[in-house]
């Protein structure tokens, strides 16, 4: 590409009139510092401005008449580098382009969707697991020692160097055994003790302590017992239900039932999704850029060798070499990212506001307390709301290729449903 001498020119020029009006200097009134003198004063610095603004505007302009999209962001080289102010600017400018995808007939695509009704045994089994959330404790026989899964009332004093520390102190504090409610090792010492002992449980806090004044530090809590209680489940009748927000036994059951059937069509979803995807990356072929191959097989590399190496934090080891599996994976992965992405664009499909709005909340809500400062952090961070709204337009993409999909439902038991989703995970 060439920007001429002329074209920079005129663009310092817009820039120092542009500026004129709000300029002051020594001798002149404001908005009255001749052209010349402003020149003189700051076209050297605007020059660079102007220089940048000239060569990103080239290239857009070549990018809208081509019509090409970069994979990368393009590298620059400027070609006369004995450039002077008065000379046209010559730049080289190379990318590697996306290729153009083919469109396809989804409608030849015949997939089968799992459906998974939720039957008694399992409805019960649910119905068990709410028994034992909703369960009472009552007084253990006198002397008996308590066990893991009891709860044991306690007075405690917590010293650190024989000193109390401040929120070391409770009375009839009720501690279900087991619970890990506790700083590791607290409750474990309390099995075996019976109603009327008393005991000093050793521990030592962890390094990394929310309560930095006792984070590593070692502790002695003097504890009194003051009942020993062995669980009890809730009886599962109309009384239990109300517990958790239903008139009835049968209200409850219809209310499991119908989360289940949705917990079931999720795992359904991704199973037909993963045949999608097999069925798009051996149907549909184009040219991949091999930028965007290489480094995606690099991250994929990089990635695994830090699974199989967990004590290594940072970036401090020796170079990581993709091998075969690892650029045939990251084939597949660019391949259909660059294919859903051309089948939304065409599509028209988008995430609304509303839609990336309920995201943000449903994230907020993992760090209770703090929302205001995560939804803070979102609108600051661009690169962490393109990875919320990544698998968002994702799902939707898919969705609109079901919907012209040849989609068959089959009846299927649960067990079946739960092996096809291992066979998933285990890939």
């Amino acid at each position: 590409m060439v920007v001429t001498a002329a074209e920079l020119d005129s663009k310092v020029t817009e820039k120092l009139t542009e500026a004129q009006p709000e300029v002051e200097m020594k001798g002149f009134r404001k908005g009255k510092v001749p052209m010349a003198l402003l020149r003189k004063q700051f076209g050297q610095r605007l020059m660079g401005e102007a220089m940048q603004e000239s060569i990103d505007g080239a290239l857009n302009s070549h990018l809208e008449e081509s019509g090409d999209r970069p994979a990368q962001q393009p590298e620059m080289k400027m070609t006369n580098e004995d450039w002077k102010e008065g000379d046209d600017i010559n730049v080289e400018v190379s990318y590697e382009r996306l290729p153009d995808v083919p469109e396809s007939d989804f409608s030849k695509i015949k997939l089968e969707r799992m459906v998974v009704k939720a039957d008694d045994a399992s409805v019960e089994e649910a119905l068990g697991k709410l028994g034992e959330t909703a369960q009472s404790f009552e007084d253990r026989k006198k002397g008996s020692k308590a066990k893991e899964g009891d709860q044991v009332v306690i007075d405690f004093l917590g010293k650190v160097d024989g000193e109390p520390f401040e929120g070391g102190q409770a009375d009839d504090y009720p501690l279900v055994l087991g619970s890990n409610s506790f700083i590791p090792g607290f409750e474990d010492q309390l099995v075996g003790v019976k109603d009327g002992d008393e005991k000093n449980v050793e521990v030592t806090f962890p390094e990394e302590y929310q309560a930095e004044h006792l984070a590593g530090k070692a502790a002695v809590f003097e504890c009194t017992v003051k009942a020993v209680k062995e669980p009890k489940a809730a009886v599962i009748d109309d009384e239990m239900a109300k517990q958790f927000g239903a008139e009835d036994l049968a209200a409850l059951k219809a209310q499991i039932t119908e989360r289940l059937e949705e917990e079931y069509k999720g795992a359904a979803r991704a199973v037909t999704k993963r045949a999608l995807l097999d069925v798009l990356d051996k149907k549909v072929k184009f040219e991949l850029p091999e930028s965007l191959v290489s480094a995606e097989a690099g991250q994929i590399a990089h990635q695994l060798w830090h699974e199989e190496n967990p004590e290594v934090q940072g970036h401090d080891h020796p170079e990581i070499e993709p091998t075969k599996e690892h650029t045939k994976l990251a084939e597949r992965r660019v391949k259909l990212g660059l294919l859903l992405a051309d089948i939304g664009q065409k599509a028209e499909v988008q995430v609304t506001d509303a839609e990336m709005t309920q995201a943000i909340m449903n994230q907020a809500r993992q760090y209770p307390g703090q929302e205001r400062q995560f939804f803070e952090f979102v609108q600051q961070n661009t690169e962490f709301r393109q990875q919320l709204q990544a698998p968002m337009f994702e799902d939707k993409v898919v969705d609109h290729i079901f919907e012209q999909a040849a989609v068959k439902d089959k009846e299927v038991s649960k067990d079946e449903l739960t092996k096809a989703v291992e066979s998933l995970e285990n890939e």
